[in-house]
C-alpha cells in the first residue's frame, strides 16, 4: 500500500513537472482503431499511458502494442498507437451555425447558436436547412424533410478528436468531416439499410423508402450494408446505393462536376449556362452563402441544364452550386461561381433597411 501510494506521488510530481510541456504535445489524428501520437523530447510511456488512457499501468501494452525497444528512450517523431479503447471519453456537442426555415431538435424550435447534444433527435421542414458544427471542425448540413437522431457524440480526452454516431432515419445528411486532415477518432452515419465509417472525408448519405444513396467526394468510406454482410471501400469519386432490403449494388463512378458559365443577370433573375453532363438525368441547383453549399438557402431540380434561372435572398455575395443527378440517383460534385444579390436600400449606419414584416428593402422594388 505504502509503495502504491509512493509510486503514486511521485508520479503526480513528474506530471506536474512536465505539464508545461504538454502544449508541445504531438496527436498525429487517427488510424484504423488506435490514435496517433508523435513522441516529443523527455516522452516516456508512462507518463503517455497516465497522459491519455488515465492508467499509468498501461505503460506496458503500450511497450508491446508498439513493439518499443527501450521504453526509457523513445525516439523522437516515432509514431505511437493508442486504442482508441483505452482513451476515456467525455460529453461533446454540437453547435448550429445557419438556420433556415423549420428546425426542431426534440420537438423544440431551434435557433442559431443552440448546442445539441448526445440523444437528440432533429426534424427539418419542407424547404429547411440546418447546419451543425462539431467540435473537431466537422460541419454537417441536413436539407428539408430529414430526420437524424445523434445517436453518440463525445470526445477522446487529449486528444481532439471526436466519436460519434448519426442516424439518418429519412432525408439526407452532408457532412465535411475533419476539414483540418486531423484525424477522425469515429464518425459513423447509419440508415436502416446501411452502416457508414468514415475516416476524414467529405460524405453525403441519403435516405427513403426507396433504400439509400452514399457518395464520397473526398478520403475513403466503409460502407456496410445490412444484407449478407456486404462490405466495401468508397474512394473519392464513388458512390453506391442500397436496395430498400439492405442490397448493396455495383459501386460506381460518380459523375463529374458540371461546366458553368459566369452568371448574368436578366429579367427572370440570376441566370447560368452548364455544360451538359454524360449520364445525367437530373441537375441540383442550390444558392449558398459559400461555395462548400453548407450554408444553403434555396435548392431546385431542373430536367435539363438549359435556362437554369436562381435568385439571392438579400444583399452580399452568394454562390450557385450545380451537381448532376444520375438515373440510379447518385449526384456528382458541385460546380460554383459566384454572383451578387439584390441591392437593398442602406441606412447612414450601413446597415439594411428593414420593414416592418422582417423583410429587406430591396431597390428594384420601387
Amino acid at each position: 500500500m505504502i509503495h502504491a501510494l509512493v509510486r503514486r506521488l511521485v508520479l503526480t510530481a513528474c506530471l506536474l513537472t512536465i505539464a508545461p510541456l504538454l502544449a508541445n504535445a504531438q496527436p498525429m489524428g487517427a488510424q484504423d482503431d488506435d490514435f496517433l501520437y508523435r513522441v516529443v523530447k523527455d516522452d516516456t510511456l508512462l507518463e503517455l499511458a497516465e497522459r491519455y488512457t488515465h492508467s499509468p499501468n498501461l505503460w506496458s501494452f503500450l511497450r508491446d502494442h508498439n513493439a518499443v525497444d527501450d521504453p526509457r528512450a523513445l525516439p523522437i517523431g516515432k509514431i505511437l498507437r493508442i486504442p482508441f479503447r483505452l482513451i476515456p471519453e467525455r460529453p461533446s456537442t454540437a453547435r448550429i451555425v445557419h438556420i433556415i426555415g423549420s428546425v426542431h431538435a426534440n420537438e423544440q424550435l431551434l435557433q442559431v447558436g443552440r448546442q445539441l447534444e448526445e440523444g437528440h433527435r432533429l426534424r427539418t421542414g419542407p424547404d429547411s436547412y440546418v447546419t451543425l458544427l462539431l467540435e473537431d471542425g466537422s460541419t454537417m448540413m441536413l436539407p428539408g424533410s430529414s430526420n437524424i437522431q445523434v445517436q453518440r457524440l463525445r470526445a477522446f480526452e487529449g486528444t481532439g478528436l471526436i466519436d460519434a454516431i448519426l442516424s439518418v432515419e429519412n432525408g439526407a445528411l452532408e457532412s465535411i468531416v475533419a476539414p483540418e486532415k486531423n484525424g477522425v477518432g469515429r464518425f459513423e452515419v447509419r440508415t436502416p439499410v446501411t452502416i457508414t465509417g468514415v475516416r476524414g472525408t467529405q460524405l453525403r448519405v441519403r435516405s427513403d423508402d426507396n433504400g439509400s444513396q452514399t457518395e464520397i467526394l473526398d478520403g475513403q468510406v466503409q460502407l456496410q450494408a445490412s444484407a449478407a454482410a456486404q462490405t466495401a471501400v468508397l474512394r473519392a469519386g464513388q458512390g453506391a446505393t442500397t436496395s430498400p432490403d439492405g442490397r448493396m449494388h455495383a459501386v460506381q463512378t460518380l459523375p463529374a462536376a458540371p461546366t458553368l458559365s459566369i452568371p448574368e443577370r436578366t429579367p427572370q433573375g440570376w441566370q447560368v449556362d452548364v455544360t451538359p453532363v454524360p449520364g445525367a438525368q437530373v441537375y441540383l441547383v442550390r444558392v449558398a452563402s459559400d461555395p462548400e453549399g453548407t450554408r444553403p438557402w434555396s435548392a431546385k431540380l431542373f430536367d435539363t441544364p438549359e435556362a437554369i434561372h436562381f435568385s439571392a435572398p438579400g444583399a452580399g455575395t452568394y454562390y450557385v452550386l450545380v451537381r448532376a443527378v444520375t438515373a440510379s440517383g447518385l449526384m456528382g460534385p458541385d460546380a460554383a461561381q459566384p454572383f451578387e444579390g439584390r441591392a437593398v436600400l442602406i441606412s447612414r449606419d450601413g446597415q439594411a433597411i428593414v420593414t416592418g414584416y422582417g423583410g429587406q428593402v430591396h431597390l428594384n422594388d420601387y
